[in-house]
C-alpha cells in the first residue's frame, strides 16, 4: 500500500455507516415487535445471527479480486434460474407463495439470490461490444434475459418480487442508452395495464395518449399499428392475469384501490399501519411503548410493516431518519458510478440502486397507504435472512468496485 493511501480511499464509510445504522434500527424494531410474542419471540436472535452472517458475506465480497463479478455472471445467473425452477417443485409454501427451499431447519428464497444474477448478467450482456440495445433483436434478447426469472417468480406466485425485477430491468436498459422510442415501446404496455386497474375511462384515455405518442414518434404505419395493437391487447390481458393471481393477491389490489372496502380483511394492515405511524407524532411513544406494536394490531409487523413500528415508537424523527439514511446511501452509490469508466461496474451500481429504491419506495408506500400491499421487505430493516444477506453482498460488490475504482477507470 502506498504511503498516505488513506483508509477512506479504499473503504467508503458514507455507504457502510448508513447501512449499519439501518440494520441497527431494524434490530430494535424487530425486538420491539416480537417481544413476548407467542410464536415470534426468537426472531430477534435469528435476525441478529443473520446480521452477523450478512456482515461476513459483505467482507468476503469486498475482498474478492476485481472482475470476479463479471467472470461469474453467466454461471451465477444460470444457477439461480435452476433454483427458481427447482423451488416450483420442492418449495415450501408460505403466505400463498411457493418461494422457499428448506434444508433442514434452514430455508432460503432463490428469488432473492436471483436479484444478484439479473443485475450482473444484464450488466455483462449490455456491455458486450456487439450488443446494440436500440436494435429489435438485442432489445428482445435483453428483455428475454430479464423476463425469464420474472416469469418463474410469477409462477410461485410472488408479485412483489416480480415488480422489483421489472424495475431493475427497465432502469438498467434506460441507463444503457436506449432511445426514447425504445423506452416507450417497453414501458407503454405496463402503463396501459396499470391504467386498466382504475376502470374503462382511464384505460381509453391511456390508449388515446398512446396514439398521440405514436404520432409524435413518426414511425411507419406497420410499426405504429403493431405497437398500438400490443398495447390494446395488454389491457385485456390484465383481466386474464388477474384471474391467475391468488385470492389474497387480488384482495390486495382491490384494497389498494379502496382500502376501506374491506377494512377488517385485505385492507386491515394498510389502515392499521397508517394509524400506527400517525399516532407516533414527532418524537414517538418510546421504545417498547407503541400500542399498535405491543398489542399486535398488525400481524407479522416485523417483516413488511416494520416501518410503522419505527414510526409509532420513534415518531417522525425515527421515520425521517430511515428516509435520510436511504437517501444518503442511494445518492452515494450514484455518485460513485460517476467516478467509473467501466460500463459493467456502472450498471451493477445502477441495478443495485434500482433494487434498493424500488423496495424502499414500495415498502414505505405500503405503510403509508399510497402503494399496494404486495409483500416487499424494507432493505436492511425487515426480518429475513435471505434478503439481508443478498443486500449486503450487493453492498460488498459496490464497495469492492469503489476500492478498485482506479482499476476500472
Amino acid at each position: 500500500m502506498k504511503i498516505g493511501y488513506k483508509l477512506q480511499d479504499r473503504f467508503d464509510f458514507i455507504i457502510f455507516i448508513p447501512v449499519v445504522l439501518l440494520i441497527g434500527l431494524g434490530l430494535l424494531a424487530i425486538y420491539s415487535s416480537t417481544l413476548n410474542h407467542p410464536t415470534a419471540g426468537e426472531n430477534f436472535h435469528k435476525q441478529l445471527s443473520w446480521s452477523l452472517l450478512a456482515l461476513l458475506a459483505f467482507f468476503i465480497t469486498y475482498f474478492l479480486p476485481p472482475r470476479t463479478f463479471k467472470l461469474f455472471s453467466v454461471s451465477y445467473y444460470a444457477g439461480t434460474i435452476l433454483l427458481l425452477i427447482l423451488v416450483l417443485f420442492i418449495g415450501k409454501t408460505i403466505s400463498g407463495s411457493k418461494s422457499w427451499i428448506s434444508i433442514g431447519s434452514l430455508g432460503f428464497q432463490p428469488s432473492e439470490f436471483a436479484k444478484i444474477g439479473i443485475i450482473t448478467l444484464l450488466a455483462y450482456w449490455l456491455t458486450k461490444k456487439d450488443v446494440d440495445i436500440n436494435t429489435f433483436k438485442d432489445l428482445f434478447l435483453t428483455l428475454a434475459i430479464g423476463l425469464l426469472p420474472v416469469a418463474l417468480i410469477l409462477l410461485e406466485p410472488d408479485m412483489g418480487t416480480a415488480v422489483v425485477f421489472i424495475a431493475i430491468i427497465l432502469v438498467m436498459i434506460f441507463w444503457s442508452g436506449i432511445s426514447l422510442f425504445g423506452l416507450f415501446v417497453v414501458l407503454s404496455p405496463g402503463i396501459v395495464i396499470f391504467s386498466s386497474l382504475f376502470g374503462t375511462v382511464p384505460f381509453i384515455m391511456t390508449l388515446f395518449l398512446i396514439l398521440v405518442a405514436l404520432f409524435f414518434f413518426k414511425q411507419n404505419l406497420f410499426t405504429s399499428a403493431t405497437i398500438f395493437v400490443v398495447n390494446l391487447g395488454a389491457g385485456f390481458v390484465f383481466d386474464i392475469l388477474f384471474g391467475y393471481l391468488q385470492p389474497h393477491q387480488q384482495k390486495r389490489i382491490e384494497s389498494f384501490l379502496d382500502p376501506n372496502a374491506d377494512p377488517l380483511g385485505s385492507g386491515y394492515n394498510a389502515l392499521q399501519a397508517k394509524v400506527a405511524i400517525g399516532s407516533g407524532g414527532i418524537f414517538g411513544k418510546g421504545f417498547l411503548e407503541g400500542n399498535q406494536t405491543q398489542l399486535r394490531f398488525i400481524p407479522e409487523q416485523w417483516t413488511d410493516f416494520i416501518y410503522c413500528v419505527i414510526g409509532e415508537e420513534f415518531g417522525f424523527i425515527g421515520s425521517a431518519l430511515v428516509v435520510v439514511l436511504f437517501m444518503i446511501l442511494l445518492l452515494r452509490i450514484l455518485s460513485i458510478s460517476q467516478l467509473l469508466n467501466d460500463k459493467f461496474s456502472v450498471l451493477v451500481l445502477i441495478g443495485t440502486v434500482a433494487l434498493l429504491f424500488s423496495h424502499f419506495a414500495i415498502n414505505i408506500g405500503m405503510n403509508v397507504g399510497i402503494t399496494p400491499v404486495i409483500g416487499l421487505p424494507l432493505p436492511f430493516l425487515s426480518y429475513g435472512g435471505s434478503s439481508l444477506i443478498v443486500n449486503m453482498i450487493l453492498i460488498g460488490m459496490i464497495m469492492n468496485i469503489y476500492k478498485n475504482r482506479k482499476y476500472y477507470s
